[in-house]
């Protein structure tokens, strides 16, 4: 199964606050229509913090059933609790999983050592393809080149999804760590940096901005793969205007913002994230205009 090119942290819609199976269901088979190399249910993007246990494993068995061995499925089991990610990473193999991609144990801010002993512990317990998410931004902590040089060499695992936002650190992780294990692939997890990684050695991207617009991310990631970055370079400055707004506030809200004014399935987002200013709202739909996809 191929694990390389635009993956789509999807979104988690709603009805009145409540799960949209439906909704889901919808955007994961348009994602497929699209050409979209993999989707990944229960990220950050997914608001996986507000779901319950319940609704985590329908958001993955809906996935699973939509996905049908066509892209594989990707779900975010991390926590910071070493012994809790283990089991939902359990869990998520057994209803159908085929890659677990696991953040950096937040608030706690472990050493390290405790970084690395976190994600032994998980390899050594679980035969799937494991993706470390090294996002300091969200966690308080980075995982250090060193450190993910000695998680590299453990049994199970992938690659990294790389949201340090360090450009620095890409290159170092690219040039040594993939040099050493040629097997460890690298994602890039911020939408602005898929083409300056890429051309460094990326092997792709999870894309929040595919919720909105797979056609283009994918021929992004497909040029870059291909060599062809001059024609990356031109996707890349017709969507930067979307990366940025797309974060203009806490992710997801802005993206699930913009795929409801364009008619997707997606619902507000449970607190303690709340609407868009009205400002930024404006903002959001002028781009949206912009970019014609959107009627007025």
């Amino acid at each position: 199964m191929k694990f390389t090119g635009t993956i789509t942290a999807l979104v988690t819609p709603f009805i009145d606050q409540e799960l949209d199976e439906g909704g889901l269901a919808y955007n994961i088979r348009h994602q497929i229509a699209k050409g979209i190399n993999g989707i990944l249910p229960l990220g950050s993007t997914g608001e996986s913090p507000t779901l319950s246990s319940e609704e985590q494993a329908r958001v993955i068995s809906i996935a699973v059933k939509e996905a049908h061995g066509k892209v594989p499925v990707w779900v975010g089991t991390g926590s910071y609790c070493t012994r809790q990610t283990i089991e939902k990473t359990k869990r998520a193999k057994d209803l159908g999983a085929d890659v677990a991609l696991i953040v950096t144990p937040y608030y706690n801010k472990p050493t390290q050592e405790g970084i690395y002993r976190h994600f032994e512990a998980i390899s050594s317990s679980i035969e799937m393809p494991i993706v470390i998410y090294n996002i300091p931004g969200r966690c308080g902590i980075n995982i250090e080149t060193p450190t993910l040089m000695r998680i590299a060499g453990l049994p199970n695992i992938l690659g990294v999804k790389e949201s340090s936002g360090n450009i620095n650190q890409v290159g170092d992780v690219l040039h040594s760590i993939v040099e050493k294990y040629p097997h460890f692939l690298v994602f890039s997890g911020d939408d602005a940096f898929t083409l300056p990684m890429m051309a460094l050695g990326a092997s792709g991207v999870v894309s929040v901005v595919s919720n909105l617009v797979p056609t283009q991310v994918i021929a992004l990631v497909n040029a870059a793969l291909q060599g062809k970055f001059d024609l990356a370079r031109e996707i890349h400055y017709q969507l930067l205007p979307l990366y940025k707004t797309a974060f203009i506030e806490t992710n997801p809200v802005p993206i699930k913002t913009a795929m409801e004014l364009c008619g997707m399935p997606s619902g507000g987002c449970r607190l303690p994230l709340y609407q868009m200013e009205p400002e930024n709202i404006n903002t959001l739909r002028q781009l949206l205009l912009e970019m014609r996809l959107m009627e007025l």
